[in-house]
């Protein structure tokens, strides 16, 4: 059975990543400087919590796409069409941002909307959150 830390940091770090004001970060800083628990396990578990908390994310996005045809939307028909063929050019990349506080939970929900494949969108955002809990690793543990 997993123990109540692994639990706990995977709340954090999942919830973190969805539209809630949550912070990981100083769940993983208090357990590394703990020391109880191997440094990778935590950035594992932490870095699997954060990107499904964003894959939470990116399904509410495509799940709002849907109500698109509705006057009370907030975007024209389209609009959307021309930010989605956008997106679809450039914006991938953008995913990389998505560990940044503001501006990465949202960019995540924008994704499901603009309508990223689902492989890419885990595989980058897994590669930015997980680059995220490895740097706090780092600078926590004194590593360079």
């Amino acid at each position: 059975m997993p123990s109540a830390a692994y639990i706990g940091l995977f709340v954090a770090a999942f919830g973190a990543a969805t539209l809630l004001p949550l912070q990981s970060e100083a769940v993983l800083v208090g357990l590394l400087v703990n020391a109880a628990h191997p440094p990778w396990a935590l950035v594992i578990v932490a870095s699997a919590g954060n990107v499904l908390g964003s894959v939470v994310n990116w399904l509410l996005g495509r799940y709002l796409e849907r109500w698109r045809a509705y006057r009370w939307f907030p975007v024209r028909s389209d609009q959307l069409e021309k930010a989605q063929a956008r997106y679809h050019r450039y914006g991938r990349w953008s995913l990389l941002l998505s560990w940044v506080p503001v501006i990465g939970d949202p960019l995540t929900v924008l994704a499901g909307v603009m309508r990223e494949p689902l492989w890419s969108f885990v595989l980058i955002v897994a590669v930015a959150k997980a680059g995220r809990y490895i740097f706090i690793a780092a600078l926590t543990l004194g590593l360079r």
